[in-house]
C-alpha cells in the first residue's frame, strides 16, 4: 500500500478523533475569543430546578417544634438528617452539600420564592426566568439582560437556550449526544489496533479522557448492576462539562443548567423513591462542578446559585407526596460564597403560620438573592438591576452572601 495514502489516513483518523473528543469546546464562539471586557474571572451558576422541590425534604426544620407533627410520614428520610445548626439540617442525600457548607462554601436561604403566588408550573418557571412579578409580563430573562450591559459570553447546558437568558446578549449551547458510547470491549480492541501508531493512540486517549473513561460494559452500571446509568444521571454530564467551560481561561461568564424531576405528588414518603434518587443526582453534580472547576482555581471565584419555581404544601398528600406550594429552598455555593449559615426569617410550620394554611410562607424575595449576587460577583449596576434586570425592585434589601 502507498504510504503516503497511511500517513494521510493517520492524519484522518487522528483528527477525527480528536475532533470528537474536543468539540464540546472547539464548537463554541467564545472558545478562541479574547475574553469579556467584565469578565474580571468571575463565574456564575444558575441551576433551574423544574417541577418544584419540596425545600422541607431537602433541609427540613427539625428543630421547628411543629415540624414532626405538619409532615407526618414525610418527617422520617430513611437516615439521619445532616445537620447545619439548632433548626435545619440536609436531606441525608445530600451528603456533599453538607461537606460544602462545613467547610463554608454553601450558604441555604429558606422560606425563599418569587413574587407570582399561584401554582401553575409553566407560569412560575416563566416569572423565574424573566425576572418579572407576573407572568409573561417580559419576554427575556434576567440573566440575559444583566450580561448583555458587560457583553458577556454565557453557555446553556441544553439543546435551547432557556428564557433566563435570552436577550441581546451572546449565548451558546451544549448538550451531550444522544448516541449511545461505545462499549469497554471496542475501546480496547481500538487501544490494540493503535497501540504502534503514535498519532492514532494519542488521539484515542484524548477522546478516552475526555468521553470514554467511565465507559463500562454494556447493560451495567458503575457499580456493576445492571441499567447502564452513570452516577449522577444526565446532571452530573452536564456539570462536568459545565466545568470544562467555565475553566477555560476565556470561557463563558455564566452557564445555566437544569434539572427536572421534581414534581413529587406521590411516593415522596419512600426513603428510596424519585426525590431521594433525585437529591442525590443533585448532590452529585454539584460535587462534580465543584470538582471540576478545582484544580484552575476557578471554583474560588464562582458563584452557584440553585433554585426552583415554587415549594411543596407542607402536610402529605393521599398518594404519599406533596403538592405544589409557595415557599422553597435555595442554594448559594461556591469558592466566593460566604457559607456555612443559614439565612432564613423563618415563619413556622404550625398551620396558623402557614400561607393559605397549606404552604411554607415566604419571607424572603428570591429576586433579592440574585440581585445581590449579580451586583456583589459580576458587578452589575445597582440602577440596572432595579430597573433593567428585575424591574421594580428597588425595594428589595440585598443579602450579605460573598466573602468580603
Amino acid at each position: 500500500m502507498n504510504p503516503s495514502f497511511n500517513s494521510t489516513r493517520r492524519r484522518m483518523l487522528a483528527g477525527a478523533l480528536g475532533a470528537a473528543a474536543l468539540s464540546p469546546v472547539s464548537t463554541l464562539s467564545f472558545a478562541g475569543t479574547a475574553a469579556s471586557s467584565a469578565s474580571n474571572g468571575n463565574r456564575f451558576v444558575f441551576v433551574i430546578l423544574r417541577g418544584g422541590l419540596d425545600g422541607l425534604s431537602a433541609v427540613p426544620a427539625i428543630g421547628d417544634p411543629a415540624f414532626a407533627a405538619a409532615r407526618g410520614q414525610l418527617a422520617q428520610f430513611g437516615g439521619a438528617p445532616l445537620a447545619l445548626d439548632n433548626t435545619f439540617a440536609l436531606h441525608p442525600n445530600l451528603a456533599q452539600l453538607h461537606a460544602l457548607y462545613g467547610r463554608g462554601e454553601m450558604a441555604v436561604v429558606h422560606a425563599v420564592g418569587l413574587p407570582y403566588r399561584d401554582r401553575s408550573h409553566f407560569d412560575a418557571q416563566q416569572v423565574l426566568e424573566s425576572g418579572g412579578v407576573r407572568p409573561y409580563e417580559l419576554t427575556t430573562g434576567w440573566l440575559g439582560r444583566a450580561l448583555a450591559r458587560s457583553n458577556s459570553k454565557s453557555l446553556a447546558l441544553n439543546t435551547a437556550v432557556p428564557l433566563v437568558l435570552r436577550g441581546p446578549g451572546v449565548v451558546d449551547t451544549w448538550a451531550p449526544s444522544t448516541l449511545p458510547d461505545p462499549g469497554a470491549d471496542l475501546v480496547a480492541r481500538l487501544g490494540r489496533m493503535y497501540a504502534n501508531d503514535p498519532a492514532l493512540a494519542t488521539a484515542l486517549e484524548r477522546a478516552k479522557a475526555l468521553h470514554f473513561d467511565n465507559v463500562v460494559p454494556t447493560g451495567m452500571s458503575g457499580d456493576g448492576t445492571k441499567g447502564g446509568a452513570r452516577g449522577g444521571g444526565n446532571f452530573t454530564v452536564l456539570a462536568i462539562r459545565a466545568a470544562e467551560f467555565l475553566a477555560a481561561p476565556n470561557g463563558p461568564q455564566a452557564a445555566v443548567l437544569e434539572m427536572s424531576g421534581w414534581d413529587t405528588h406521590a411516593n415522596q414518603a419512600n426513603p428510596n423513591g424519585p426525590l431521594a434518587n433525585t437529591l442525590s443526582q443533585l448532590d452529585t453534580g454539584l460535587a462534580a462542578l465543584r470538582d471540576g472547576l478545582t484544580p484552575s482555581g476557578t471554583w474560588n471565584r464562582t458563584v452557584v446559585v440553585v433554585a426552583t419555581e415554587f415549594g411543596r404544601e407542607v402536610a402529605i398528600n393521599g398518594t404519599l407526596g406533596t403538592d405544589h406550594g409557595t415557599g422553597a429552598v435555595a442554594f448559594v455555593l461556591g469558592g466566593a460564597v460566604k457559607g456555612g449559615r443559614v439565612i432564613a426569617d423563618w415563619p413556622g410550620l404550625a398551620k396558623r403560620d402557614r400561607n393559605e394554611g397549606r404552604d411554607l410562607k415566604i419571607t424572603t424575595d428570591l429576586r433579592a438573592v440574585l440581585k445581590s449576587v449579580l451586583s456583589d460577583h459580576l458587578q452589575v449596576a445597582s440602577q440596572t438591576l432595579s430597573t433593567e434586570v428585575f424591574p421594580g425592585s428597588g425595594a428589595l434589601k440585598a443579602i450579605a452572601l460573598l466573602k468580603a
